[in-house]
């Protein structure tokens, strides 16, 4: 399911753009704007409501912390639960982590060992608002299957087309990105 080229216009528009955020030649894509945008966030919320209402998914996993704002909302609209995917040392349970390479070093994320044992076969839709480089969403995606659930497929409001974060990504799960930038 692809978005009218209407819809897609009115989430690129409520994106806005900081250009040298965090640094020098970078343009920041902010989605505070989108958030704040009851048209846009509803025009988001339904298109990713009706591609994966048929999905037959048991939780919704978001990546820490926007991840948490579309995964939670979409949770709801499905009717399924919702699991936080953490940065290290965030969350009070027993944990599994994996860990990832930055550009400069290596960070880990987690998620409770039980995480999705309230269900048998448990399908999971990953979700996040960005994909660059794809480490944080690989990363995620196999501490979803460690647990014992299956990663549907990973979703992202904006990939950046121009990194190899997507491509990456697809050795291990279906990645599918609402707006792409070149």
């Amino acid at each position: 399911m692809n978005l009218s080229v209407n819809d897609r216009a009115i989430l690129i528009n409520a994106i806005r753009d900081i250009p040298d955020f965090p640094k020098p030649g970078i343009i920041f894509k902010d989605i505070t704007t989108l958030l704040s945008d009851k048209e846009a966030f509803g025009v988001l919320m339904t298109h990713l409501h009706d591609r994966y209402v048929s999905y037959d998914l048991t939780h919704v996993a978001g990546i820490d912390a926007r991840g948490f704002i579309f995964g939670s909302a979409l949770a709801q609209m499905l009717g399924v639960g919702f699991v936080p995917i953490r940065k290290k040392g965030k969350l009070p349970y027993t944990t599994v982590s994996e860990k990832y390479s930055l550009e400069y070093g290596v960070d880990e994320v987690e998620i409770h060992i039980d995480a999705f044992s309230a269900v048998e076969k448990p399908r999971v839709l990953l979700i996040d608002d960005l994909i660059a480089t794809g480490g944080t969403a690989y990363a995620a995606a196999n501490l979803i299957n460690k647990v014992g659930a299956e990663c549907i497929e990973a979703c992202f409001v904006m990939g950046l087309d121009f990194l190899s974060g997507q491509s990456k990504l697809r050795d291990i799960v279906e990645v599918y990105t609402v707006i792409g930038v070149d």
